[in-house]
Order: C-alpha cells, then structure tokens, then sequence
C-alpha cells in the first residue's frame, strides 16, 4: 500500500492561479474552480465559498482523477 503525503502548499503561487470554472458545473451554484499552478500542480476550490480554502494535486494524482472522472461519465 502506496501512502502520498499532501504536497506543501504555496500560497504565493496561489496567489497568481488563474481559476477557470469547471464545465461540468451546474446552474444550481455547486460549482468549482480550478488552476494550473505555475509548478505544474492543480488547485481546485468551491466557487461559492471560496474562504473553505484550496485543494492542490500533483500532476500525475489530477490527472488520474481527472481520467475517471472522464471513465465514470462514459
């Protein structure tokens, strides 16, 4: 069994993320946000309540997460 320690956070870097809303949000607000950071990390948050903080992933765990979420919508 793997265990992955959740990656230091840079707020700095937070600081200049570009959010884009997820295309799979609704139009009943439960929306997200996401970023590529500039270290090539992933930032997600909650659109509405964007003071509950950030989630960030390395690459290869969103891309992973990203790839079933695509799976489990087929």
């Amino acid at each position: 069994m793997t265990i992955e320690l959740a990656p230091q956070r840079n707020d700095r870097e937070l600081e200049g993320a570009l959010w884009r809303t997820s295309t799979y949000s609704g139009t009943d607000n439960n929306c997200v946000e996401y970023s590529t950071l500039q270290s090539g990390r992933s930032a997600v948050r909650d659109t509405k309540d964007r003071s509950r903080g950030v989630l960030v992933f390395e690459a290869p765990v969103w891309q992973a997460f990203v790839r079933g979420m695509n799976d489990s919508a087929a």
